[in-house]
């Protein structure tokens, strides 16, 4: 695929209430009027960005992760967005990728946000998820993993040819982010974007949550240059965007940064 179409959903939640948001998002969802291959949704979509996973954490064959299939399926979509899981006595904020034939990958946050609590209520992933649409290949993270260059910098992979290549295309950060610190958001999706040559979808919510504080939504799409290509603060907002592979070349090939790149291995 040449064009990739990816859809972003910016919106209020309703704190704490699973029902509420997944008719409110089913809705939105199917309410989509243009052609896409992707809709991404915020960050623990069907509550809020809850420290109380003991009360609101499914496992993988639960009520919402069945919606996101059924969902995908109707609509013919890739699903992405972030809830509670439950597994093995341990709670994760997962990022879930729901393909329309029912098969999913997953993402579980690797940074948790210490500032709120999430690191004594959730566990901490231990691996990047680089999903394929197409041939695209996307790099899922979550919110506060943002600040961590580290973790998404671009690695190099030897194709069938010898050749090396970047590892990814796209970069998704889906987020609760709070307004007071929307300069930081800004800012470092752009970043991401330049120092990785590669597409990056910031995708937020708007309005205060359970706790009085507020988001503002900040939405982006940035290209490999770090060209804001789409933004939206404070309302809510579906918009779909068209990327493509002729950007993404033209980058590389023009401005090949991505060779000069220190080798490393992240560590445990």
């Amino acid at each position: 695929m040449e064009k990739l179409m990816i859809t972003t959903i910016q919106t209020n939640l309703h704190w704490e209430n699973k029902t509420a948001n997944l008719e409110m998002l089913g809705k939105k969802v199917l309410g989509i009027a243009e052609k896409t291959n992707v809709v991404l949704l915020p960050e623990m979509f069907s509550t809020g960005f809850s420290m109380q996973p003991a009360l609101f954490a499914e496992t993988m064959e639960g009520e919402t992760v069945n919606w996101m299939r059924q969902l995908a399926k109707q609509k013919n979509i890739i699903l992405g967005g972030s809830i509670m899981v439950s597994e093995n006595d341990v709670y994760f904020n997962r990022f879930i990728w729901m393909q329309p034939n029912g098969q999913f990958g997953f993402y579980d946050k690797r940074h948790c946000f210490s500032l709120a609590g999430e690191d004594q209520h959730y566990g901490s992933g231990n691996k990047r998820t680089i999903a394929s649409v197409g041939g695209w290949k996307i790099n899922l993270q979550i919110c506060y993993d943002l600040r961590f260059p580290v973790w998404s910098r671009q690695q190099l992979q030897q194709d069938e040819q010898n050749n090396f290549n970047p590892e990814y295309d796209v970069l998704v950060y889906v987020a609760n982010w709070p307004e007071r610190r929307s300069s930081a958001w800004k800012t470092l999706l752009q970043a991401r974007a330049i120092e990785n040559q590669s597409f990056v979808f910031g995708v937020n919510r708007v309005g205060n949550d359970g706790n009085q504080i507020y988001h503002s939504g900040d939405t982006m799409v940035v290209d490999p240059m770090g060209e804001v290509l789409y933004q939206n603060s404070h309302n809510e907002d579906i918009h779909t965007i068209t990327i493509e592979k002729n950007k993404l070349r033209e980058v590389r090939e023009k401005l090949p940064f991505w060779k000069d790149a220190d080798g490393f291995m992240i560590v445990d």
